[in-house]
């Protein structure tokens, strides 16, 4: 299928692919009857099989399957391959299944696939099979006009297949401006495949079309591949060229230089791009004011220069310019569009500051500071309220002293000179001052010629005041001997009239005298001493002593000095020890040293000489001595082995001059390694006093204190754990009838009986000991209780050979087996024995046991039968229970008939247990 026009041989080219398409031929039959597809004997892997029509079957369908995984069917019926199919036999069947989940219609159509030399006979007997041939079928250029007058519809081309030789085709078209939108734009009639255009179109909206057009048997087959026809839209100079903004507003700086940067306009255009009818051109207009011209603009970028360095902001400070482009490169029959452009003129600081007046006069009074006495103005062109127009003021001579400031007024740009230290006008009548002014912006030239600072000169008369005194100079001294007679006389403060330069007509009066040493001559200012005056007080600072005085004139004006007595030193102290206490740490030290101080002038003091003090006793001379250390020190030997404990020394030191003082020095003499050991006892001597631990003593003793409470917290957990276990006795028994009275050999086992009786196997031998009532046997070893009423019982120990013991009860039945011999365990019935059934159970066992003793002859039996225990205290009235006795105490128990109602509490314990 090709356009009219177009060549055969282009569509020779598709032979290879059009012997892979499939021939489909639908049998039309009812809607969902079987379609058999005539294909070749070898697909590839996603090649078209071909087309189903689904809607016959049903109308819509929202779920399709292939029955065969090796093919996929589309929602428009076609069929295409999965995989690389190489048909075995001559036929190959699959099943589409289509289902509408709205209303639950379920169709299935049975697909056959042949091979397609057969179909071809079939269905075509007259009809050769096709051989390969070039062909026509081929995309062929297509374009249109936009805006396009018509006639409509307007023939755009005709689209023609090779093979309506052999079968009769149908022409279809699909895609945008066919069945999308713009819909119905495009048609093509189905027997002649001719396209037309029904409408204009606009190329600003729709720049092409991509369609695929389609070539058809009757019966659906499709003989040739799908073609892609593109149509473009020709454009047409239909936009005109518009500017990104009405007004453009640039800035440059004045006196920039020819061919600065202005700014660039911008311009776009809806054609198509890169032909004549985007090509823009700028051009200027118009300018205001329109002379001279100042300005150029490329055609091409739209990009505007200076074309002259004249641009002065104080003549002009804004151009406007009237601009055009124009599409078509320019030519008249362009479209254009005009806009404007609006050019501020940027100020720089081509104006300097300069002074309304060349000289100023102004009067200031004496003595005054921090006031305004001029005001200066100066002119700038340059824009109002900017760095280039701000003056910032300097004064350049006259002001050494620094009696004056100039400050810029931020409001009106004027100087304000002020004093800022005030003047004398008995040292200075008029002073002539010259100031400079400058902008906060440096001058756009800095590099020329012209001065950047206009002057002006200021000239400053000072008015005379009737001033008071003067106290200069504010401190002023005088020297007086220390220890001068009291009434000794001397010059003092003196004040000035500084109109007159003379102390006339001024009065003093002293104001501060911290030891009211000295009085003041209201006339004159001399002091007179009041008291004797020492150097070495504490009012006295580096050998001075300030007295503050005041100077008033007859006006009452005032002012204030000190007078600074220097007391020149005299040798009136004698050198003394400071510190008085000298502790000597004698297995370590030998001595300890000694430091003198003389509170006079250094000139009266070192080097001193140190001795033991004449006057002292023998005793002293004895036992200690002095050594010379330096011009202040000495060293204090002890001698003769002295014992521990304090002495006290007399030292005497003795200046250069041969001034002395005997000082008493108390040396402790100590047992101890530094002196902070000794300081920290009272009596030295022997070591007793007031001790005071370290923080080392401190720890151990605090750690020693939680090891102690760590032993006694486990013996009392030991405790509590073994008092877990129920008491044999009751604590609270009255009279204490129960006493652990000794401890006998160690124990490997025991067990407790309900009634308090325990039993205790030793070794292997089966010997038995038989406690008495109630004792309990602990492990390390076994506790015999005795029971006290009035007198003490003890029960011996018996042996049986192995004999097995059983204690009925006369109540219960319970059961009391005591297999001891073997060292068994024990059962014990819950219930508690009288006294009377107690002794009903054990005497007749006893007697049996005396009777085996007295039958046997053998004396080992009689050692294995009688056991020697160690002495417990005194006797027992009840006698001995041995089974070798031949006392027959039968009234040995009677006191178990007579316990006290608290026994029950022992009985009750032991049944618990």
């Amino acid at each position: 299928m090709a356009a009219a026009p177009a060549t055969r041989s282009r569509a020779g080219a598709l032979c290879g692919q059009l012997l892979l398409t499939l021939t489909v031929l639908t049998f039309a039959c009812d809607g969902c009857n079987k379609v058999t597809l005539h294909v070749p004997s070898k697909l590839d892997a996603e090649k078209f099989v071909g087309r189903v029509n689904l809607k016959e079957c049903i109308k819509s369908a929202n779920l399709i399957h292939s029955s065969d995984p090796d093919f996929q069917v589309l929602e428009d019926g076609s069929v295409y391959t999965t995989n690389a199919i190489l048909l075995s036999s001559e036929k190959r069947n699959f099943t589409i299944s289509l289902s509408n989940t709205e209303n639950q219609e379920e169709k299935k159509i049975l697909v056959l696939l042949e091979h397609q030399t057969k179909v071809l006979k079939r269905s075509h007997p007259q009809e050769k099979v096709l051989r390969r041939a070039k062909r026509r079928w081929a995309p062929i250029p297509c374009s249109m006009m936009e805006n396009s007058l018509g006639p409509f519809p307007l023939f755009l081309q005709q689209v023609e297949s090779d093979t309506a030789q052999n079968y009769t085709i149908y022409y279809s078209i699909r895609g945008p401006g066919v069945d999308q939108e713009p819909q119905n734009l495009f048609y093509i009639e189905r027997d002649t495949g001719k396209l037309y255009c029904t409408d204009h179109v606009d190329r600003e909206q729709y720049d092409s079309f991509e369609l695929v057009a389609f070539a058809t048997t009757p019966d659906g087959y499709n003989p040739e591949s799908p073609l892609p026809l593109i149509i473009k839209i020709e454009d047409e100079n239909d936009n005109y060229p518009i500017f990104t903004e009405t007004t453009f507003i640039f800035t440059i700086a004045e006196h920039s230089r020819v061919g600065s940067n202005v700014g660039q306009v911008c311009a776009t255009d809806k054609d198509e791009p890169g032909t004549l009818h985007t090509l823009l051109k700028y051009t200027i207009l118009e300018q205001w004011p329109a002379s001279p011209t100042l300005f150029y603009m490329h055609p091409s970028t739209g990009v505007i220069t200076t074309t002259s360095s004249q641009l002065d902001r104080e003549l002009i400070d804004k151009y406007e310019l009237k601009i055009k482009v124009q599409d078509m490169n320019g030519q008249y029959f362009g479209l254009q569009t005009t806009a404007s452009c609006i050019i501020h003129i940027e100020d720089v600081n081509d104006h300097l500051p300069t002074f309304t007046r060349t000289s100023y006069v102004t009067t200031v009074e004496e003595n005054v500071v921090d006031v305004e006495i001029l005001r200066v103005s100066v002119e700038d062109k340059d824009l109002i309220n900017t760095a280039n127009w701000r003056a910032n003021y300097t004064i350049l001579k006259g002001n050494e002293n620094g009696n004056f400031k100039i400050v810029t007024d931020p409001k009106t740009n004027e100087g304000v000179l002020c004093v800022v230290k005030p003047l004398n006008y008995e040292e200075t009548q008029q002073l002539t001052l010259q100031i400079g002014v400058v902008n906060e912006a440096p001058y756009y030239r800095e590099g020329s010629s012209r001065s950047a600072m206009s002057t002006a000169t200021v000239t400053v008369n000072v008015k005379d005041q009737d001033e008071g005194p003067e106290c200069i100079p504010a401190l002023q001294t005088v020297r007086i001997k220390e220890n001068a007679p009291v009434q000794t006389r001397s010059n003092g403060y003196k004040a000035y009239d500084p109109e007159t330069k003379s102390s006339n007509g001024i009065r003093y009066k002293k104001i501060n005298d911290p030891k009211g040493w000295i009085t003041v001559d209201e006339n004159t200012g001399s002091i007179t001493t009041f008291r004797s005056l020492d150097r070495e007080s504490e009012a006295i600072r580096n050998g001075i002593y300030n007295v503050t005085i005041l100077a008033s004139d007859k006006g009452g004006r005032t002012c204030t000095g000190t007078l600074g007595i220097i007391l020149e030193d005299v040798n009136d102290n004698g050198p003394l020890i400071l510190r008085q206490t000298a502790i000597i740490c004698k297995p370590v030290m030998s001595s300890a040293v000694i430091v003198a101080f003389d509170p006079d002038d250094p000139i009266n003091g070192p080097p001193f000489a140190f001795s033991l003090d004449s006057d002292s006793d023998s005793e002293v001379q004895r036992m200690w001595r002095l050594a010379r250390l330096n011009d202040t020190a000495a060293r204090l030997y002890y001698q003769n082995d002295p014992a521990f404990g304090p002495y006290t020394v007399p030292i005497k030191v003795t200046d250069k001059y041969g001034l002395s003082q005997v000082t008493p020095v108390n040396v402790i003499v100590c047992d101890c390694v530094t002196e902070n050991d000794c300081t920290l006892r009272v009596d030295p001597r022997i070591g007793s006093g007031e001790m005071k631990l370290g923080k080392w003593a401190i720890l151990a003793i605090l750690l020693g204190i939680a090891l102690l409470f760590c032993i006694l917290f486990t013996l009392v957990c030991g405790v509590t754990g073994a008092a877990k276990k129920p008491d044999a006795f009751p604590d609270d028994l009255a009279q204490q009838n129960l006493i652990v009275s000794n401890t006998e050999a160690p124990g490997d086992d025991k067990v407790y009986s309900s009634n308090g009786f325990p039993t205790q196997t030793v070794g292997s031998s089966g010997q038995v000991v038989c406690g008495t009532v109630g004792s309990g046997v602990k492990n390390g070893g076994q506790e015999t209780t005795e029971m006290v009423t009035g007198g003490h019982q003890t029960l011996d120990s018996c042996r049986g050979p192995g004999h097995h013991h059983t204690l009925e009860s006369y109540k219960g039945g319970g059961q009391h087996t005591l297999d001891s011999c073997q060292g068994g365990h024990v059962e014990v019935d819950n219930y508690r024995y009288t006294c009377s059934e107690w002794r009903n159970f054990t005497q007749p066992r006893l007697c049996e046991r005396v009777q085996l003793c007295d039958q046997d002859d053998s004396p080992g039996h009689a050692q294995d039968y009688v056991l020697t225990y160690n002495y417990e205290g005194k006797g027992s009235v009840a006698g001995s229970v041995g089974c070798c006795s031949e006392r027959p105490e039968e009234d040995g128990l009677e006191f178990l008939d007579h316990l006290e109602p608290k026994f029950r509490t022992l009985a009750e314990a032991c049944v618990r247990r």
